[in-house]
């Protein structure tokens, strides 16, 4: 992706190296959460077995919920505030290569969901990109570096460790700057659905539905994320910005975190109830979908066959 006329975001918060200590993790009210974050973390580790029952633990003790192939992290809602406010932190000017690049992309998120929104009679409020090292304070409790990059709705950031330009690569087989885009653009996606009180219904109706329900209501949030980053990147495209393989790399990375890829890696089968992110081939579908028509109104997963 070509950034070098972009212009770096100035909702940047920059926590590196600065550390976190608290409590553990607040307790879901309803939607995904850093506990099925950690869970599929833990179980694409060695000792699955034991792995699974802690993950399992941790995922009751947060609630349960949607969290993308956890593996890229992506959250849907519906935290308490264990910490009545996140961490402070100065607004610092990022200036390292990978922490420009996630600025530019950021940047460019947000110019054209303010576009979008403006088209639609709409108002874009924006959230704020956190880099942080290890661990640190959320409104959605304690984010942690292995959790993989996240959207908490509860103070509308998105958190991310920058070692996960690596684990991309060498956990998740997707390599590739845009790679990395795609990422970042699906957690400002949950953002969007924030803003259009999407995030709200889809909790509300989550917890009143069975897990099997719910799991499949999730899989329909997390695959509109995925519609959203497809309609960034045709605007990004738009703007003359791609380079070749761009998209090939994006595609790459949504089917690296589909359920059944994720599951097949960790077990050797697959259990369709349990998915909450959606399959390698309908997330792709859905990302291929956003890049197809670049817009808000094609993007209802809600509705019919997805």
């Amino acid at each position: 992706m070509k950034i070098d006329d972009l212009k770096k975001s100035n909702r940047v918060e920059d926590r590196r190296g600065q550390g976190s200590t608290g409590g553990g993790f607040g307790r879901s009210t309803g939607g995904g959460g850093l506990g099925t974050n950690i869970l599929l973390q833990l179980l694409l580790s060695s000792g699955r077995g034991k792995w699974l029952i802690l993950g399992l633990l941790l995922l009751t003790l947060v609630g349960g919920g949607s969290g993308l192939g956890n593996l890229f992290g992506f959250d849907s809602g519906g935290y308490s505030n264990t910490y009545q406010e996140a961490a402070e932190s100065s607004q610092t000017d990022v200036t390292d290569d990978e922490a420009v690049f996630l600025s530019k992309v950021f940047q460019s998120t947000e110019d054209f969901w303010t576009e979008e929104f403006a088209r639609n009679s709409r108002t874009y409020n924006p959230p704020t990109l956190v880099l942080y090292s290890g661990r640190t304070k959320t409104a959605c409790g304690l984010g942690d570096a292995a959790t993989g990059p996240f959207y908490c709705p509860g103070d509308k950031k998105v958190y991310i460790d920058l070692s996960f330009y690596r684990d991309l690569t060498t956990k998740y087989n997707a390599s590739g700057d845009f790679a990395m885009a795609y990422v970042i653009a699906h957690e400002v996606g949950h953002h969007v659905q924030t803003e259009l009180g999407t995030m709200t219904e889809f909790n509300r109706t989550r917890q009143q539905l069975s897990e099997k329900k719910a799991n499949a209501l999730t899989v329909r949030l997390e695959l509109q994320a995925d519609y959203y980053a497809g309609a960034w990147a045709k605007y990004v495209d738009g703007q003359g910005l791609l380079e070749a393989g761009d998209i090939d790399e994006a595609m790459a990375a949504a089917h690296a975190v589909g359920d059944d890829t994720l599951q097949e890696k960790a077990y050797g089968r697959v259990v369709p109830d349990s998915f909450t992110h959606g399959t390698s081939e309908q997330r792709r579908k859905w990302f291929d979908r956003g890049y197809q028509y670049g817009d808000l109104s094609h993007g209802d997963t809600f509705s019919g066959d997805i």
